[in-house]
């Protein structure tokens, strides 16, 4: 997955590095053990929905649904040029697989959570799962939402937290301190589990339990590593994002890959 997203990042010359790779494992065992989704029907009325609501950590999610079988995997070549199906976020109207379009942080649960809501009023067997980052819990909106799922008893709707506690502009602790997060989550009504968000066995063990407990949303606080799988990348926020991708960046990531 790791050389997919250097092939979109190459294609594109440009993205958000650090924050897509701390996702390749939550990505990779949602798709191809949690999620039911069929990428040859992406509208199929029963899939289960999953919106990443940290819009910009896309190459990860692109390299999956190419993966897949949603697109091509050519079109990872072509990211973010002028003609391209996949830009710098992910567009709704332009992307199968894609449910919503995001970038503007803070809005992809209550995306969900509309979502959750709709899909209960149809009675729908389909889930919903949010991906945030955990930066982006700094934006209120992501807590008004959370009072209101718990209001709302949504259990078939699943927040995966990436925690790899750095930001744009500095670590997470330092900008606004989040901990005790978990506690935060379940004074607002949640069931809360934590996990090694890099470890695959973990990952699909917690989430084959879903939901954590009747009548309320599940939220999995993934403890991961900005930059993960080159160490001259992981907890470096230089690497959150370049806007532009030299080539002998690439052929470090590549080289790092071939020794690993």
């Amino acid at each position: 997955m790791r050389r997919l997203v250097i092939d979109a990042l190459e294609g594109g010359g440009r993205g958000h590095i650090g924050s897509s790779l701390s996702l390749v494992e939550i990505l990779r065992v949602l798709y191809d053990d949690i999620l039911r989704v069929r990428p040859d029907e992406p509208g199929w009325p029963d899939r289960d929905r999953f919106i990443l609501s940290k819009g910009h950590g896309c190459l990860t999610w692109y390299a999956v649904l190419a993966d897949k079988g949603f697109f091509p995997k050519e079109e990872l070549l072509r990211q973010c040029r002028p003609e391209a199906m996949l830009g710098g976020h992910p567009e709704r109207a332009h992307i199968p697989g894609v449910e919503a379009s995001t970038g503007s942080l803070g809005h992809g649960l209550s995306i969900g959570i509309g979502l959750a809501l709709g899909l209960r009023m149809k009675a729908s067997p389909a889930r919903v799962f949010v991906a945030t980052g955990d930066g982006e819990l700094d934006e209120g909106s992501v807590w008004e939402g959370a009072m209101h799922a718990a209001k709302h008893r949504l259990d078939h709707l699943t927040v995966l937290v990436d925690y790899n506690k750095l930001q744009s502009y500095g670590r997470v602790a330092e900008v606004v301190d989040l901990e005790p997060l978990a506690d935060k989550w379940r004074a607002f009504g949640w069931a809360v589990r934590e996990v090694d968000g890099h470890d695959v066995d973990a990952l699909k063990a917690v989430l084959s339990g879903l939901p954590f407990e009747q009548g309320r949303p599940s939220v999995l606080i993934c403890h991961t590593v900005k930059g993960k799988g080159f160490d001259f990348a992981e907890h470096n926020a230089s690497w959150h994002h370049k806007a532009r991708v030299e080539a002998a960046d690439v052929a470090r990531m590549r080289d790092a890959l071939e020794r690993a």
